[in-house]
């Protein structure tokens, strides 16, 4: 096991649409000291962006983290569309529908929008090395801070988000991913940019479970996470058991912490991607991987690679994350 000493504290910012999931891997980046949460920012998604910003609010307060500050976000797409988001994938109040959070302890809400505030951070960190976004809901907060400072894209150290599907159908379509699909046009705009990108995508994350009997342990817990399992995770876990037929849950934002901490469990590819904005595609991520005809053919010419996750060792991501939801205090879980 390594010590938490041999490895650098990576700063984060947790931009996010809470979200069931979202919670889960909010517990574990608050669970290990190879992470600082030094802001939260949310984004519209699952639900619409007030919803969102309560939870995320409520959830830092529970954990005892108020002193996070939040930043409230975008509430559509740059396009200015909003479906309405997934109520019933997450529960009408996006937290399982069991009053998990309350208004409470609440930390400060920032008076900066959320890209505002992701640009002042991303310009405080730079010297130090740059702050690490992981980005765990559409990415309209990405596409306005880059239009906001053009050079935000060589301040940041990464952006490690969950999103896309390169090799793989879609969740929300048969083309698309839920997260890219909310709003496609931010989406190619952020992977246009110049930043050191990790998209973890439904091509790994359906390959990262947690089974029932490991929810119950999590949820024996008197935690922070123990209490996130046994009061939102059931609601979840009902939904992916009618629609998918499995007893447990897809770990998909907790699947982009998993990375942030060993990314040695993870097959990635570099390779240019863009977005499809148009037609029954819409949402889609296509990866140009040189094989066609024309090696680099236009719409990728010029696209900077990212680094796009095309394969997982589950068990292993799995067990990491179940070991990170189940420590009674802030160690390293490896």
């Amino acid at each position: 096991m390594n010590s938490a000493k041999s490895k650098p504290v990576e700063k984060i910012i947790i931009d996010c649409d809470p979200g069931v999931d979202d919670a889960l891997a909010l517990a574990i980046s608050l669970a290990t000291p190879r992470l600082e949460v030094v802001s939260v920012t949310t984004v519209f998604g699952n639900l619409g962006v007030g919803q969102v910003t309560r939870n995320a609010c409520g959830l830092l307060a529970l954990a005892g983290e108020s002193r996070i500050p939040v930043a409230k976000g975008t509430a559509c797409a740059l396009n200015g569309q909003f479906s309405g988001g997934i109520p019933h994938v997450h529960g009408y109040d996006g937290l399982g529908d069991q009053g998990l959070v309350h208004a409470t302890g609440y930390p400060q809400v920032s008076s900066l929008p959320a890209a505002g505030q992701i640009v002042e951070l991303a310009k405080k960190f730079e010297p130090d090395g740059g702050i690490t976004i992981v980005a765990l809901g559409p990415l309209t907060n990405l596409a306005i801070a880059l239009q906001l400072d053009p050079e935000i894209d060589t301040r940041l150290r990464r952006i490690v988000l969950m999103g896309g599907n390169a090799f793989c159908v879609g969740n929300a379509t048969p083309a698309a991913e839920a997260n890219i699909l909310c709003d496609p046009e931010a989406a190619d705009l952020v992977f246009g940019a110049r930043w050191p990108i990790t998209m973890v995508g439904l091509d790994v994350t359906h390959k990262v479970f947690l089974s029932r009997n490991q929810i119950s342990r999590i949820a024996e817990k008197d935690t922070f996470a123990g209490i996130v399992a046994r009061k939102a995770v059931p609601f979840y876990e009902e939904f992916l058991k009618r629609t998918n037929g499995i007893d447990g849950i897809f770990c998909h934002d907790p699947s982009a912490i998993a990375f942030l901490l060993r990314p040695e469990l993870f097959e990635t590819v570099q390779v240019p991607v863009r977005v499809e904005t148009q037609g029954i595609s819409r949402g889609k991520t296509w990866p140009s991987l040189g094989n066609t005809d024309d090696a680099n053919p236009e719409p990728w010419r010029d696209r900077v690679s990212m680094e796009v996750c095309r394969d997982v060792d589950g068990a292993g991501a799995s067990k990491l994350i179940e070991s990170l939801l189940t420590v009674q205090s802030r160690q390293l879980v490896e």
